[in-house]
């Protein structure tokens, strides 16, 4: 199965030569990495650029003129991979926090499922050990707020790490999804789950970021608390298309 990897970069330039060469040590054999990388001030686009030289065929890299959010790039980044022949695409942060590793198992996990999810809230999953108590609370609060108001039968709602069937993705109505921020991730299941798609679980252990600066904000929380309400009436009578 054919797999592009979607990752958006901003200012990731320790991290993204370190994880290409490890997602290219995977024993994938049809395997390609596209970056959306909004102007990253510390010379990403450039590393991606040469990167793309080093894997000719493998690695693209689509530059953009500045910093437009986590929804967007994946927005943009779907489309372009939709108009390739992949099967499946993945998408996945660019600092070591999801692990290049479980793409096999998701993979493997994709044969029965139209989504599969890395999850941190299922049985094996976990976040990073070295996380305060406030902060392990505040995570794990933000995921089961919005599975009670989406009803949600996922654990693992906020996660955004996740390889999709490519027909799954066609019939997702990415121009109407609103959020740009990590509510993309629950926006993006939810509308899933009302269409009707399964989903599996997979679970891993969550490692906080190495190098580089995290990205989250509380005006990324705060967009988050309120996108889910607006996606409970915005979506109320989406159905699956098969009823």
């Amino acid at each position: 199965m054919q797999l592009t990897v979607v990752i958006p970069t901003y200012n990731e330039a320790e991290n993204l030569p370190r994880l290409t060469a490890r997602i290219f040590e995977l024993p994938i054999e049809d395997l390609c990495i596209l970056v959306i990388d909004d102007n990253s001030a510390d010379g990403t686009g450039e590393i991606a650029e040469d990167l793309s030289r080093k894997y000719r065929g493998k690695f693209e890299v689509i530059h953009r003129e500045g910093k437009l959010g986590l929804g967007s790039a994946y927005r943009m980044g779907f489309r372009h991979v939709l108009k390739t022949d992949s099967e499946a695409i993945a998408q996945m942060d660019a600092d070591f926090s999801h692990p290049p590793e479980l793409l096999i198992p998701l993979l493997d996990a994709l044969q029965d499922c139209d989504i599969a999810l890395g999850s941190r809230y299922i049985p094996g999953g976990s976040v990073d050990e070295r996380w305060p108590l406030w902060r392990k609370g505040l995570s794990a609060f933000g995921n089961f707020y919005a599975r009670i108001i989406l009803n949600l039968p996922i654990k693992d709602v906020t996660g955004g790490y996740r390889i999709f069937h490519r027909k799954t993705l066609m019939n997702l109505p990415l121009e109407y999804i609103r959020s740009n921020g990590y509510a993309f991730q629950v926006e993006m299941i939810y509308i899933a789950s009302r269409l009707g798609f399964s989903s599996i679980e997979v679970p891993f252990y969550f490692a906080d970021r190495r190098w580089g600066t995290s990205k989250m904000s509380l005006r990324i929380q705060v967009e988050a608390a309120f996108r889910v309400w607006q996606m409970r009436y915005r979506y109320r009578n989406l159905r699956p298309r098969s009823s």
